[in-house]
């Protein structure tokens, strides 16, 4: 596996150890960044500029996390800006976030054909959701597999469509179990049933435990 690239702040603020051969104003840039970050076995986290504390990702699980927030139903094919939002939102944080995003809005199938400009004018839904409430409509994907920690894998992650509030949680599986008892603990028990959950259909969100949750 790659070395992370947080290896070296990760290292200084959990044991505060420099690199090998680095340089003066190399240490001193470490000790400068290090008051942004938070290290909670096995995650690194950082402190961000709205003091949201977001989770530091590996390279490896950059690619579905933008995936998962521009394309997945959670999504919406939106421009560079939201999506990067998006990520945000979700609590996950790498450097290059937003050259990231631009990069992959600009070179997304879908949004080419449809002739979206990368511009702030686009940054909005195309077809919002009208009538809605908080916490009426949520968009529900799962994340992954990423490389085991702890015996998980996977993250399970839903959307309030509205509010963008979030609630998101690490599993070793994704099953239907996992997605039944998530929306009982964690969306059903605290902000109600909602009128309407959006997924990819996938064989985890359609089935007789989630017909019989529903109904």
């Amino acid at each position: 596996m790659p070395t992370p690239w947080f290896a070296d702040i990760c290292n200084f603020v959990a044991a505060s150890r420099f690199p090998p051969e680095a340089s003066q104003l190399y240490k001193e840039k470490l000790q400068s960044d290090a008051k942004y970050y938070i290290w909670d076995d096995p995650y690194l986290w950082r402190l961000c500029s709205d003091q949201i504390i977001c989770r530091c990702i590996l390279d490896t699980e950059i690619n579905s996390v933008l995936q998962f927030c521009h394309a997945a139903p959670v999504g919406g094919h939106y421009g560079s800006t939201w999506t990067a939002r998006k990520v945000l939102d979700c609590r996950f944080y790498w450097p290059t976030i937003f050259r990231d995003t631009h990069q992959l809005v600009s070179t997304c199938e879908k949004c080419q054909k449809v002739g979206m400009a990368i511009s702030r004018r686009q940054e909005i839904p195309q077809q919002p959701i009208l009538f809605c409430e908080v916490f009426d409509v949520w968009g529900i994907d799962f994340m992954g597999p990423f490389p085991v920690s702890n015996g998980y894998s996977y993250i399970l992650l839903a959307v309030d469509y509205v509010s963008r509030w979030v609630e998101v949680i690490v599993t070793k599986t994704n099953d239907a179990k996992v997605v039944v008892d998530f929306l009982k603990s964690n969306i059903f028990y605290r902000f109600g049933v909602p009128k309407a959950l959006i997924s990819d259909q996938g064989s985890h969100f359609c089935n007789k435990a989630m017909f019989s949750l529903l109904h």
